[in-house]
């Protein structure tokens, strides 16, 4: 029930727990069993409860209006724990009267059904070392590479009409496979309750409530809390930017728009044809915070990556001329968007130590991974678009044409600390007929392998975070259907295990190298060592980290043929290991290389005191790092020796 504090907050748009004030609660009143409910109508003549309680019937149980404020509240004696409830609104406006779902419900009933039911958010939480160590683990400099899963589609059973999995059926092996394969973190697309499965959840309803597709509220924090024993962080999509114009949800809620603009101009969103938040409105503002927090709170969750943030920031997106209506100064801003995410950032940041927010931003947008005391938006990190389009452009040409294309390649280094990237590979590069990532390479099949597991090294050797969607692991063929399994078959072919294991590797490169990622953020950590080689079509450069010997020197040729004694420059003698090879026979490859190491010949080359003599594979990346000095050498082995570990140790918990 909403206290004068509570209502003051709301209000004000700074209530932060709505879901404990709104919303139905089982409870008991006055020594009676049953439930409370509370829900904002402000330009309603009168609310009720509607359920499987009452038949239905708008006149059984009344809500009554608290004061001004236009919350509305009751309680109805008998109701527990799984009874379905809508909301009866009579607006004062135009004789409307619809029944809606409640906005703050935490269990939405399975769609096609659209009813609100009674529940409650009891769990045991077995992940406090995960909890513990979280920000450790989410740091800047941590080593950060998520798996995007769209849970409906990850895996189906077909002795069962190919359902998909439970959020219980599929937890240990979710986190078997992202584990297996080296990821720290699971990104989930939208697991808000949505009407249209085709959205894959970015039509959201249920702004508090998961999926009921696939269990409970109780069987997804089952879900999280697995992954996060596993130590794999989870990070969820979030949906502010819009959300969809059915009629038991949000819009026209109260015969008004309470939660939208009225305006069309903007309250509409053409690319999706859905409503947009008026997010100058307190209310509203009280209640997407909320939202954000709820997921981190409730279910802890470890971060939010907010959806759409460029159709936020820019009242002109996807506009002409006359169809947006300019800021109180006559820009295209809009200024009530960037203060919400200002807000939002922040408080995550105050309540939520560790938890990340990562913004889908497809401009040039500034400092929006700055923090708010300095003028940005406060979020942690930001998807780079840019260097997606730009490399997978690259990698769709026929290697004869790259030279001509080869700063698509190299471009991304312009702007690269502008921001605390994250470089994804996301579902959005595998629909609408853009083939999937393997289809998108040229050549034969050999070649289509080998130029998506050349992606794969380009990708991990940038400075920045890493993002793969679920398929790309296996190098699936079909785009992904999200009414269809993964081809899981395709692992059982070692053309297609290759590819996995080459990810595996890459993945631990990445976590047991400083250099690849302990500076992803700082300029320090990237520098290229030869940029111009169009003619070739071969790049290379070196990441450090921040000890005189945390380097990795990485080169990569984009064409089918194979170079010998190519001179790539480094700066410290003695030999250099070749610690990965993509065109290895395990993966996949013609097996050509350097048999492990490569000398540092006393010849300078591209600004460097000496040089590496390579034979470069075709399609293929090579990561070497200098060879420990003698002295390290020998103090390692003596560190080994000393340090035998007991029989305790041996045995494990």
């Amino acid at each position: 029930m909403m206290g004068e504090q509570d209502l003051h907050l709301f209000h004000e748009g700074t209530h932060l727990r709505l879901w404990e004030r709104l919303g139905s609660h089982a409870r008991a009143l006055d020594g009676e069993d049953g439930t409370s409910f509370g829900v904002f109508a402000p330009n309603a003549e009168a609310v009720s409860v509607v359920g499987d309680f009452n038949g239905w019937d708008a006149k059984r149980h009344p809500l009554a209006r608290v004061g001004e404020s236009g919350v509305w509240e009751g309680f109805v004696p008998g109701v527990h724990r799984g009874a379905v409830y809508k909301y009866h609104v009579a607006s004062r406006q135009n004789g409307y009267r619809v029944d809606k779902a409640d906005p703050y419900a935490v269990r939405q009933e399975t769609p096609p059904r659209t009813g609100s039911v009674v529940w409650d958010l009891d769990y045991r939480w077995r992940d406090e070392k995960w909890m513990a160590a979280r920000a450790e683990r989410q740091s800047y400099a941590a080593p950060i590479s998520i798996y995007e899963v769209h849970l409906g589609s990850w895996r189906r059973i077909p002795e069962e009409h190919h359902r998909p999995l439970t959020y219980r059926e599929m937890a240990r092996s979710l986190a078997d496979h992202a584990l297996g394969l080296g990821f720290t973190h699971v990104e989930l697309l939208p697991v808000m309750e949505h009407p249209f499965a085709g959205s894959w959840g970015y039509q959201t309803t249920g702004y508090f409530a998961p999926t009921s597709r696939f269990g409970s509220p109780q069987d997804f924090m089952y879900l999280v809390d697995t992954l996060h024993r596993a130590g794999l962080g989870v990070i969820l999509d979030w949906v502010p930017s819009h959300f969809p114009s059915d009629e038991h949800g949000l819009v026209f809620f109260d015969g008004t728009h309470l939660y939208e603009h009225a305006d069309w101009r903007q309250g509409y969103h053409p690319d999706w044809s859905s409503c947009i938040f008026n997010y100058g409105r307190n209310e509203v503002r009280s209640f997407l915070l909320s939202s954000a927090l709820y997921w981190l709170d409730v279910y802890h969750g470890d971060g939010l990556r907010v959806d759409a943030v460029a159709s936020m920031l820019h009242l002109d997106y996807s506009r002409k001329a006359g169809e947006w209506v300019p800021n109180q100064y006559g820009g295209w801003e809009n200024l009530e968007a960037i203060s919400l995410l200002r807000r939002l950032n922040d408080e995550v940041r105050e309540r939520h130590p560790g938890a990340l927010t990562i913004a889908e931003e497809s401009t040039a947008w500034p400092m929006v991974s700055r923090p708010t005391y300095v003028g940005g938006l406060g979020f942690d990190m930001k998807w780079d678009l840019g260097w997606m389009n730009d490399t997978l452009d690259y990698m769709e040409l026929d290697p004869i044409y790259r030279k001509f294309h080869h700063t698509d390649l190299t471009f991304r280094r312009m702007y690269q600390y502008t921001e605390n990237f994250v470089l994804p590979l996301s579902h959005d590069e595998v629909v609408h007929l853009k083939k999937s990532l393997l289809s998108k390479m040229p050549g034969d099949a050999w070649q289509m392998r080998a130029g998506l597991r050349l992606l794969y090294a380009y990708m991990w050797a940038q400075a920045g975070k890493k993002l793969l969607f679920m398929g790309g692991e296996m190098g699936q063929w079909a785009e992904w259907n999200h009414d269809t399994s993964l081809d899981w078959h395709l692992l059982e072919k070692p053309e297609h295990g290759g590819i996995a294991l080459w990810l595996k590797d890459l993945n631990r490169l990445y976590a047991e190298e400083p250099a690849l990622h302990v500076l992803d953020f700082d300029p320090r950590g990237f520098e290229w060592i030869d940029c111009h080689d169009a003619d070739h079509s071969v790049v290379s450069l070196e990441r450090r980290g921040v000890g005189p010997r945390e380097r990795i020197a990485a080169v990569f040729n984009f064409t089918p043929v194979p170079r010998h004694g190519y001179l790539v420059g480094v700066d410290l003698p003695g030999d250099w290991i070749e610690v990965l090879n993509s065109d290895a026979a395990e993966y996949g490859g013609s097996g050509v290389g350097n048999r492990g190491r490569a000398a540092a010949l006393p010849v300078p080359v591209q600004g460097r005191t000496h040089s590496l003599a390579l034979t470069l594979p075709p399609l293929g990346a090579l990561f070497f790092r200098p060879a420990p000095e003698p002295a390290a050498v020998i103090e390692a082995a003596q560190t080994v020796d000393s340090d035998v570990p007991d029989e305790a140790t041996l045995q494990g918990p």
